[in-house]
Protein backbone atom coordinates (compact mmCIF):
# COMPACT_ATOMS: atom_id res chain seq x y z
CA UNK A 1 0.00 0.00 0.00
CA UNK A 2 1.24 3.22 -0.83
CA UNK A 3 2.74 5.68 2.06
CA UNK A 4 0.64 8.94 2.83
CA UNK A 5 3.84 10.70 1.90
CA UNK A 6 3.73 9.14 -1.78
CA UNK A 7 -0.22 9.94 -2.29
CA UNK A 8 0.31 13.49 -1.08
CA UNK A 9 3.35 13.52 -3.99
CA UNK A 10 1.83 12.40 -6.03
CA UNK A 11 -2.02 14.07 -5.77
CA UNK A 12 0.77 17.07 -6.01
CA UNK A 13 2.23 16.36 -9.24
CA UNK A 14 -1.23 15.65 -10.83
CA UNK A 15 -2.29 19.32 -9.76
CA UNK A 16 0.96 20.52 -11.08
CA UNK A 17 0.91 18.72 -14.76
CA UNK A 18 -2.60 19.78 -15.61
CA UNK A 19 -1.75 23.66 -15.14
CA UNK A 20 2.10 23.29 -16.62
CA UNK A 21 3.56 19.83 -17.58
CA UNK A 22 7.13 21.45 -17.40
CA UNK A 23 7.15 22.34 -13.96
CA UNK A 24 5.54 19.50 -12.90
CA UNK A 25 8.38 17.26 -14.45
CA UNK A 26 11.06 19.71 -13.04
CA UNK A 27 9.83 18.48 -9.95
CA UNK A 28 9.26 15.31 -10.55
CA UNK A 29 13.42 14.94 -11.87
CA UNK A 30 14.09 16.86 -8.40
CA UNK A 31 12.29 14.81 -6.31
CA UNK A 32 14.11 11.70 -8.66
CA UNK A 33 17.31 13.14 -7.75
CA UNK A 34 16.72 13.72 -3.48
CA UNK A 35 19.20 11.66 -2.01
CA UNK A 36 17.39 9.81 1.02
CA UNK A 37 18.24 10.86 4.90
CA UNK A 38 21.76 9.51 5.93
CA UNK A 39 20.79 9.21 9.30
CA UNK A 40 20.85 5.09 9.93
CA UNK A 41 17.21 3.34 9.95
CA UNK A 42 17.05 0.39 12.52
CA UNK A 43 19.00 -1.06 14.56
CA UNK A 44 21.08 -3.36 12.33
CA UNK A 45 22.21 0.02 10.04
CA UNK A 46 22.88 2.13 12.77
CA UNK A 47 25.24 -0.91 14.18
CA UNK A 48 26.65 -1.17 10.41
CA UNK A 49 27.00 2.66 10.16
CA UNK A 50 29.03 2.78 13.71
CA UNK A 51 31.54 0.18 13.01
CA UNK A 52 32.31 1.90 9.95
CA UNK A 53 32.68 5.24 11.11
CA UNK A 54 34.93 3.39 13.87
CA UNK A 55 36.89 2.42 11.30
CA UNK A 56 37.37 4.97 8.47
CA UNK A 57 38.34 7.53 11.70
CA UNK A 58 41.44 5.93 10.96
CA UNK A 59 41.58 6.48 7.35
CA UNK A 60 42.53 10.37 5.51
CA UNK A 61 40.47 12.01 4.64
CA UNK A 62 40.51 14.08 1.82
CA UNK A 63 37.75 16.32 0.39
CA UNK A 64 37.31 16.56 -3.60
CA UNK A 65 35.73 19.94 -5.00
CA UNK A 66 33.21 19.31 -7.89
CA UNK A 67 31.18 21.80 -9.72
CA UNK A 68 27.67 21.14 -7.57
CA UNK A 69 29.77 20.70 -3.82
CA UNK A 70 32.13 18.88 -1.93
CA UNK A 71 33.24 14.99 -2.27
CA UNK A 72 34.37 13.37 0.31
CA UNK A 73 37.68 10.78 0.18
CA UNK A 74 38.65 8.41 2.44
CA UNK A 75 42.28 7.18 1.39
CA UNK A 76 43.62 4.10 3.33
CA UNK A 77 47.83 3.18 2.44
CA UNK A 78 48.70 6.28 1.04
CA UNK A 79 52.05 8.53 0.75
CA UNK A 80 54.04 5.60 -0.26
CA UNK A 81 52.95 3.44 2.43
CA UNK A 82 51.15 0.94 -0.48
CA UNK A 83 52.09 -2.31 -2.55
CA UNK A 84 52.17 -0.54 -5.76
CA UNK A 85 48.52 -0.73 -6.47
CA UNK A 86 45.47 1.89 -5.92
CA UNK A 87 42.38 0.72 -5.73
CA UNK A 88 38.96 2.67 -6.21
CA UNK A 89 36.02 1.87 -4.00
CA UNK A 90 32.12 3.72 -4.44
CA UNK A 91 28.86 2.86 -2.80
CA UNK A 92 25.81 2.46 -3.82
CA UNK A 93 22.42 5.06 -4.07
CA UNK A 94 21.04 5.67 -0.28
CA UNK A 95 24.11 4.47 1.03
CA UNK A 96 27.57 5.61 1.76
CA UNK A 97 31.07 4.44 2.56
CA UNK A 98 30.58 3.77 6.14
CA UNK A 99 27.82 1.03 5.53
CA UNK A 100 30.47 -1.15 2.75
CA UNK A 101 33.52 -0.44 5.46
CA UNK A 102 34.23 -4.27 5.34
CA UNK A 103 34.66 -4.51 1.33
CA UNK A 104 37.27 -1.18 2.15
CA UNK A 105 39.02 -2.73 5.39
CA UNK A 106 39.52 -6.01 2.95
CA UNK A 107 41.26 -4.34 0.15
CA UNK A 108 43.01 -2.39 2.46
CA UNK A 109 44.48 -5.52 4.72
CA UNK A 110 46.26 -6.72 0.59
CA UNK A 111 48.46 -3.41 1.59
CA UNK A 112 46.77 -1.81 -1.40
CA UNK A 113 46.44 2.11 -1.73
CA UNK A 114 42.34 2.12 -1.37
CA UNK A 115 40.02 5.03 -2.33
CA UNK A 116 36.92 4.96 -0.75
CA UNK A 117 34.35 7.68 -2.85
CA UNK A 118 31.09 9.22 -0.67
CA UNK A 119 28.88 10.26 -3.78
CA UNK A 120 27.42 13.63 -3.67
CA UNK A 121 24.30 14.11 -1.33
CA UNK A 122 25.52 10.66 0.57
CA UNK A 123 28.14 10.24 3.86
CA UNK A 124 30.23 13.14 4.69
CA UNK A 125 30.13 14.70 0.64
CA UNK A 126 27.90 17.93 0.11
CA UNK A 127 24.68 18.30 -0.68
CA UNK A 128 21.20 16.37 -0.71
CA UNK A 129 20.95 15.06 -4.71
CA UNK A 130 22.43 13.19 -6.70
CA UNK A 131 22.40 12.34 -10.64
CA UNK A 132 24.30 10.39 -12.88
CA UNK A 133 26.73 13.46 -13.84
CA UNK A 134 27.41 14.25 -10.46
CA UNK A 135 28.71 10.86 -9.96
CA UNK A 136 30.99 10.52 -12.96
CA UNK A 137 32.24 13.73 -11.95
CA UNK A 138 33.27 12.47 -8.83
CA UNK A 139 34.99 9.90 -10.22
CA UNK A 140 37.03 11.82 -11.57
CA UNK A 141 38.18 14.52 -9.41
CA UNK A 142 39.28 11.13 -7.46
CA UNK A 143 41.71 9.84 -10.55
CA UNK A 144 42.79 13.32 -10.63
CA UNK A 145 43.49 13.61 -6.71
CA UNK A 146 45.35 10.17 -6.91
CA UNK A 147 46.37 9.03 -10.08
CA UNK A 148 45.16 6.23 -11.82
CA UNK A 149 43.30 3.15 -10.48
CA UNK A 150 44.23 -0.45 -10.99
CA UNK A 151 41.00 -1.26 -10.28
CA UNK A 152 37.63 0.04 -9.29
CA UNK A 153 35.00 -1.33 -7.46
CA UNK A 154 31.66 -0.33 -7.41
CA UNK A 155 28.03 -1.39 -5.95
CA UNK A 156 24.50 -0.84 -7.68
CA UNK A 157 24.46 2.52 -8.49
CA UNK A 158 28.02 3.33 -8.02
CA UNK A 159 29.09 0.07 -10.43
CA UNK A 160 26.97 1.93 -13.08
CA UNK A 161 28.70 4.96 -12.37
CA UNK A 162 31.85 3.66 -12.98
CA UNK A 163 31.14 2.05 -16.43
CA UNK A 164 30.03 5.63 -17.48
CA UNK A 165 32.72 7.14 -16.46
CA UNK A 166 35.15 4.44 -18.18
CA UNK A 167 33.18 4.43 -21.39
CA UNK A 168 33.86 8.47 -21.60
CA UNK A 169 30.02 8.74 -22.04
CA UNK A 170 29.63 12.30 -20.78
CA UNK A 171 31.52 14.82 -23.12
CA UNK A 172 32.11 17.46 -19.90
CA UNK A 173 34.38 14.64 -18.06
CA UNK A 174 37.08 12.64 -19.13
CA UNK A 175 37.05 9.02 -19.33
CA UNK A 176 38.13 7.19 -16.15
CA UNK A 177 39.89 3.70 -17.05
CA UNK A 178 40.86 1.26 -14.72
CA UNK A 179 43.08 -1.42 -15.48
CA UNK A 180 40.21 -3.34 -13.91
CA UNK A 181 36.27 -3.29 -12.88
CA UNK A 182 34.18 -4.84 -10.27
CA UNK A 183 30.45 -4.30 -10.55
CA UNK A 184 28.50 -5.89 -7.60
CA UNK A 185 24.90 -5.53 -7.98
CA UNK A 186 24.99 -2.88 -10.64
CA UNK A 187 22.10 -1.65 -13.37
CA UNK A 188 23.05 -2.32 -16.79
CA UNK A 189 21.07 0.64 -18.23
CA UNK A 190 18.74 4.19 -16.48
CA UNK A 191 16.00 3.88 -18.49
CA UNK A 192 13.85 1.28 -16.30
CA UNK A 193 14.66 3.21 -12.85
CA UNK A 194 12.85 6.31 -14.64
CA UNK A 195 10.05 4.08 -16.17
CA UNK A 196 9.93 2.63 -12.69
CA UNK A 197 9.81 5.96 -11.19
CA UNK A 198 6.90 7.60 -13.51
CA UNK A 199 4.60 4.20 -12.82
CA UNK A 200 5.20 4.71 -9.30
CA UNK A 201 4.44 8.80 -9.83
CA UNK A 202 1.71 8.04 -11.78
CA UNK A 203 3.11 10.08 -14.50
CA UNK A 204 1.67 11.34 -17.65
CA UNK A 205 3.11 10.48 -20.88
CA UNK A 206 3.55 14.16 -21.33
CA UNK A 207 5.48 15.00 -17.61
CA UNK A 208 7.13 11.30 -18.22
CA UNK A 209 8.65 13.33 -21.47
CA UNK A 210 9.46 16.94 -19.46
CA UNK A 211 11.22 14.48 -16.92
CA UNK A 212 13.51 13.20 -19.80
CA UNK A 213 14.32 16.33 -20.67
CA UNK A 214 15.32 17.44 -17.16
CA UNK A 215 17.87 14.59 -16.91
CA UNK A 216 18.95 15.86 -20.30
CA UNK A 217 19.65 19.31 -19.53
CA UNK A 218 21.58 18.13 -16.20
CA UNK A 219 23.85 15.24 -17.67
CA UNK A 220 23.24 16.21 -21.31
CA UNK A 221 22.23 13.07 -22.15
CA UNK A 222 18.86 11.17 -22.06
CA UNK A 223 18.36 7.76 -19.55
CA UNK A 224 18.41 5.47 -23.01
CA UNK A 225 22.15 6.85 -23.79
CA UNK A 226 23.28 5.41 -20.36
CA UNK A 227 23.84 2.17 -21.56
CA UNK A 228 26.83 -0.37 -20.23
CA UNK A 229 26.58 -2.48 -23.26
CA UNK A 230 27.77 0.40 -25.48
CA UNK A 231 30.30 0.96 -23.28
CA UNK A 232 31.66 -2.42 -22.60
CA UNK A 233 32.32 -2.44 -26.83
CA UNK A 234 34.69 0.43 -25.95
CA UNK A 235 36.41 -0.87 -22.82
CA UNK A 236 38.28 -3.98 -23.23
CA UNK A 237 39.54 -4.50 -20.02
CA UNK A 238 38.28 -7.55 -17.46
CA UNK A 239 35.38 -6.64 -15.76
CA UNK A 240 34.22 -8.85 -12.87
CA UNK A 241 30.05 -8.88 -12.27
CA UNK A 242 28.83 -9.87 -9.52
CA UNK A 243 25.06 -10.58 -8.58
CA UNK A 244 22.12 -12.62 -6.88
CA UNK A 245 19.73 -13.96 -8.71
CA UNK A 246 17.75 -13.42 -5.96
CA UNK A 247 18.43 -9.29 -5.83
CA UNK A 248 15.09 -7.78 -5.68
CA UNK A 249 16.32 -4.01 -6.27
CA UNK A 250 18.50 -4.51 -9.37
CA UNK A 251 16.99 -7.62 -11.39
CA UNK A 252 19.84 -10.27 -12.73
CA UNK A 253 18.66 -9.43 -16.10
CA UNK A 254 21.07 -6.52 -15.95
CA UNK A 255 23.64 -8.98 -14.75
CA UNK A 256 23.35 -11.00 -17.84
CA UNK A 257 23.19 -7.51 -20.03
CA UNK A 258 26.57 -7.46 -18.54
CA UNK A 259 27.79 -10.70 -19.95
CA UNK A 260 26.42 -10.29 -22.51
CA UNK A 261 29.23 -7.49 -23.80
CA UNK A 262 31.90 -9.48 -24.60
CA UNK A 263 34.77 -12.14 -23.38
CA UNK A 264 36.23 -10.11 -21.03
CA UNK A 265 33.33 -9.73 -19.00
CA UNK A 266 33.32 -12.65 -15.96
CA UNK A 267 29.38 -13.07 -14.62
CA UNK A 268 29.51 -14.98 -11.09
CA UNK A 269 26.28 -15.69 -9.30
CA UNK A 270 25.95 -14.87 -5.42
CA UNK A 271 23.03 -16.27 -4.89
CA UNK A 272 21.30 -16.10 -1.50
CA UNK A 273 22.88 -13.04 -0.91
CA UNK A 274 20.47 -10.40 -1.94
CA UNK A 275 21.15 -6.64 -3.19
CA UNK A 276 22.81 -5.04 0.35
CA UNK A 277 24.76 -8.39 2.02
CA UNK A 278 26.45 -9.46 -1.69
CA UNK A 279 28.50 -6.56 -0.66
CA UNK A 280 29.99 -7.23 2.80
CA UNK A 281 29.34 -10.90 2.15
CA UNK A 282 33.35 -12.58 2.98
CA UNK A 283 33.03 -14.63 0.12
CA UNK A 284 32.47 -11.56 -2.16
CA UNK A 285 35.26 -9.81 -0.53
CA UNK A 286 37.98 -12.75 -1.01
CA UNK A 287 36.60 -13.15 -4.92
CA UNK A 288 37.01 -9.43 -5.75
CA UNK A 289 40.78 -9.29 -3.74
CA UNK A 290 41.61 -12.23 -6.23
CA UNK A 291 40.52 -10.34 -9.04
CA UNK A 292 41.81 -7.31 -8.58
CA UNK A 293 45.17 -8.43 -7.63
CA UNK A 294 45.49 -10.97 -10.51
CA UNK A 295 46.77 -7.64 -13.11
CA UNK A 296 48.77 -10.13 -14.88
CA UNK A 297 46.02 -12.38 -16.49
CA UNK A 298 45.51 -11.55 -20.06
CA UNK A 299 42.54 -11.50 -22.19
CA UNK A 300 41.60 -15.03 -24.20
CA UNK A 301 42.88 -15.00 -27.80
Amino acid sequence: MPSFALKVTRSALSLIAAVSPKLAGRLAFALFCRTPPRKPKGEKARAVHSAGETYLATAEKISLSISNGMAMTYRFNGGGRSNGRRYLVVHGWGSGIAYISQLVRGLAETGAEVVALDLPGHGRSSGRSLNIRMAVEAIAAAERQFGPFDAAIGHSFGGASLMIAAGGVLACVPPVMPKRLVLISAPSEMTWLFKGYGKMMRLSPGVEERLELEALAATGKRPRDFDAIRVLGAYQRPVLVLHAEDDKEVSASHARRYASGGRHVTLEWANGLGHRRIVSAPQTIARIIGFVADSERTLAA
